[in-house]
């Protein structure tokens, strides 16, 4: 049964959220997080990403680089720029991209519930990029970037929410990827109460998005438990900033494979294999799967409609998917790719770009470009549930969570 709690948040003055939040720290590398800050000398990548504040030289994993986090951050707070809640609430956030609207709630979840599998993953980390943001974390004392979390819709929850969203605003602004974002404070604590009884007969929470950020703050949790030899349970490290949203309202796009090599085979060959593996159909126009077992692959030649033989699926969660099918019967044997999260013959492309990021990718070299139907949180659930890890890039969700709305400090 899901443990969450409200928390006193440290948030932007009202009229400098708009300029201070940032999409997460890893959709940047260090160059366009730096691009950005020139841009916008506010924004919240001074602090996800405080290599920005030094010079280019720097080690982006040296102690400096976290202790300017630390130093910005408070300087930002002593300035009035970050101010904290009076008292513990939970928020509302709601994002609005394109017609489609979720609306999660920002509270604490419990890194006992992590560990117990209350709260239950579906991707492998790595430790290196858990290790930075261990270090960010323990060294700012205070969680940045929110885990983006899902469970399975409650109408009660959902009319709450409705309701809660009636009254006034704490931002409404449209983000520079043309998101509209808005949140609103929940202080009454009947409401708060209410809701967590609600969370509390919700059998499973499933991290959607942040992964690394999420085990990075259960070892931040269990570090900080051994440091105070004895501790109560309620203490803030125990638990970890977070936004819930009801699985219907999420959207999970394709996230799409592009072949930087064909293995020795002309594309003939490749073609003649791949006939084995799907009923294949030369098309005029682009391939946007319309269904699960359907790809689009997209070569010097033109588009083609992949469709998967009956005699190949597979009726396991993991290997059920269209990502494992691609993995199984043709990245492995025909190109030879066996780990695609190191191997550099592959590269991936998420759906938000469109399909001629494909066809651009293939003009300036590339063998082949397949576009999937997106997998669906169904899926994800009962990947998670099965206690099984999908393959690597299966997931890419839009729109993303910012941060720098909501810190949660450690103490």
């Amino acid at each position: 049964m899901a443990e969450i709690r409200s928390f006193r948040a440290i948030r932007p003055r009202k009229e400098l959220t708009a300029r201070i939040a940032a999409l997460p720290y890893d959709v940047y590398n260090s160059k366009e997080a730096r691009k950005e800050v020139e841009r916008e000398p506010l924004s919240f990548l001074k602090i996800d990403r405080a290599e920005t504040q030094l010079g280019e030289e720097v080690d982006l994993y040296s102690q400096e680089v976290y202790e300017k986090a630390r130093e910005t951050l408070l300087s930002m707070e002593q300035e009035g720029v970050f101010q904290k809640e009076e008292k513990p609430c939970l928020y509302l956030y709601e994002e609005t991209m394109d017609g489609h609207v979720q609306t999660g709630l920002v509270c604490c979840a419990s890194i006992d519930d992590y560990l117990n599998g209350v709260i239950k993953k579906h991707e492998n980390t790595r430790r290196d990029k858990e290790e930075d943001r261990v270090r960010h974390v323990d060294v700012l004392n205070t969680q940045t970037g929110p885990i983006f979390l899902a469970y399975r819709r409650v109408e009660e929850l959902s009319e709450l929410f409705s309701k809660i969203k009636e009254g006034e605003t704490l931002f409404d602004f449209e983000s520079a990827q043309q998101v509209r974002q808005r949140g609103w404070k929940i202080g009454e604590e009947a409401v708060i109460l209410r809701i967590r009884e609600i969370f509390r007969k919700i059998p499973a929470l499933y991290i959607a998005d942040g992964h690394h950020r999420a085990a990075s703050a259960v070892r931040v949790g269990m570090m900080r438990r051994e440091a105070a030899k004895s501790y109560t349970g309620e203490e803030e490290f125990n638990f970890f900033l977070s936004v819930l949203f009801p699985a219907e309202e999420l959207r999970i796009f394709d996230y799409n494979r592009v072949l930087l090599g064909l293995n020795g085979n002309t594309e003939k060959e490749f073609m003649k294999k791949l006939s084995e593996k799907f009923k294949i159909q030369k098309q005029q126009a682009p391939v946007r799967p319309e269904k699960k077992g359907v790809f689009g692959m997209y070569t010097k030649e033109g588009w083609y409609r992949l469709e998967t033989l009956p005699k190949y699926q597979k009726e396991d969660p993991v290997e059920g998917l269209d990502v494992s099918y691609l993995q199984r019967e043709v990245l492995a044997p025909l190109i030879g790719i066996k780990d695609p999260k190191t191997d550099r013959r592959i590269d991936f492309v998420g759906g938000i770009r469109g399909l001629a990021e494909l066809e651009r990718r293939v003009k300036e070299g590339a063998k082949a470009a397949f576009s999937l139907y997106p997998t669906s949180m169904e899926e994800l659930f009962e990947v998670a549930d099965a206690g099984a890890l999908m393959p690597p890039k299966s997931t890419w969700f839009e729109p993303k969570l910012l941060s720098g709305l909501f810190l949660h400090e450690l103490v």
